[in-house]
């Protein structure tokens, strides 16, 4: 990879290439390179979590260029289907005006219909312009020919979506560049109502930071109820914690609530909900070491209290009983989506998966 150097710093940071090949880069690499001077001439960022890749363009367009340089020499050019890879190449190869870069940011290169033309560019890229190329919803082919001519030069990364079990720490390494903390009651309500939309979860949070208090920057679930408007006692993380306990009365209780406000509570999210929960409490019964730290290896976790969610209900319900209930769940969601209902509701649908799940 060929890295330009600002002349001010003799740090030679290369931005970390691992052993997991093409797109393996981190995006902590990335902007941990440009932080030390070190520029890429171009970067392919792709994937289908947009947040990073919205994050390190943001910080390349931010962080290279003074703001009287980005006045002549930041382009954002976005794409559409009728956009010529031409126009894409003949800006690349534009000089500075009064600045050592240009920055050429392209935005949903997607949308390019020939996008392997980018090649003609990239075996002889221009060294004073630090192309950025912003491929959202999905990936490069890794075996084209153009992104293995942009990895010997430049950088390629992929920004792959979070599982669920990564979301709490994503919310606690972000709150901590803010100086703030967050209840772990509070961190699961922001999951469960968001789920891995990063874009979004960033947004809810710099929200409640900014209702924050300077001497008492924590996040509790209170708050989030009264700024986001989830219910710390009807939501979609109460609900499956009443039934991870077998709490009859209080999950019965939810569901109705649920009914009663569909649209806030949309039933499909409840049953996709549920789906991942029983799901990773059958893939717990099949771990080969069923050791804390077994169990948290093989469901991936990153805390300890996350897995006692699972240990509680595999005291609840055996493996058996969990099989059936993955099975009762994927009937619920064919039935809530129009397959085999007859003249049942929704509402009499959930109400009969709640009895089947807790009975």
């Amino acid at each position: 990879m060929t890295l330009h150097t600002t002349g001010r710093s003799d740090i030679r940071i290369m931005a970390k290439k691992s052993s997991g090949g093409i797109g393996s880069i981190s995006h902590r690499d990335i902007i941990t390179a440009i932080r030390a001077g070190q520029y890429a001439p171009i970067y392919l960022l792709m994937g289908e979590e947009s947040y990073y890749i919205d994050r390190i363009a943001e910080y390349i367009s931010q962080n290279i260029l003074t703001e009287e340089e980005r006045d002549f020499n930041l382009t954002n050019l976005y794409c559409t289907r009728e956009t010529d890879v031409a126009d894409i190449i003949n800006s690349a190869r534009r000089y500075p005006m009064m600045s050592k870069y240009q920055i050429l940011i392209v935005k949903e290169a997607q949308n390019l219909l020939k996008f392997d033309e980018l090649q003609y560019y990239v075996e002889n890229p221009l060294q004073s312009t630090i192309l950025v190329i912003c491929y959202k919803n999905g990936v490069v082919d890794g075996r084209k020919k153009v992104v293995k001519m942009i990895d010997q030069v430049g950088v390629v990364f992929e920004s792959k979506r979070l599982k669920e079990g990564m979301l709490p720490t994503f919310i606690d390494d972000y709150l901590r560049r803010k100086q703030a903390t967050i209840e772990e009651r509070a961190k699961m309500m922001l999951v469960e109502s968001i789920g891995s939309d990063l874009n979004r979860l960033a947004s809810e949070l710099d929200k409640l930071c900014i209702t924050l208090p300077p001497e008492n920057k924590h996040i509790t679930p209170e708050l989030i109820e009264r700024n986001i408007g989830i219910s710390k006692e009807f939501n979609l993380w109460e609900f499956r914690d009443a039934i991870k306990e077998h709490n009859i009365l209080k999950a019965n209780q939810i569901l109705d609530f649920f009914n009663q406000n569909p649209k806030e509570n949309p039933h499909v999210m409840t049953v996709a909900l549920l789906f991942n929960f029983f799901a990773g409490v059958m893939q717990a019964y099949y771990a080969p070491n069923k050791s804390e730290q077994g169990l948290m290896q093989h469901l991936e976790l990153k805390s300890s209290w996350q897995l006692r969610d699972y240990q509680t209900a595999m005291r609840n319900y055996n493996a058996m009983k969990t099989m059936l209930i993955i099975g009762k769940l994927r009937e619920t969601d064919a039935k809530l989506k129009g397959i085999d209902k007859g003249n049942s509701t929704d509402a009499d649908i959930m109400r009969e998966l709640l009895y089947f799940i807790l009975h």
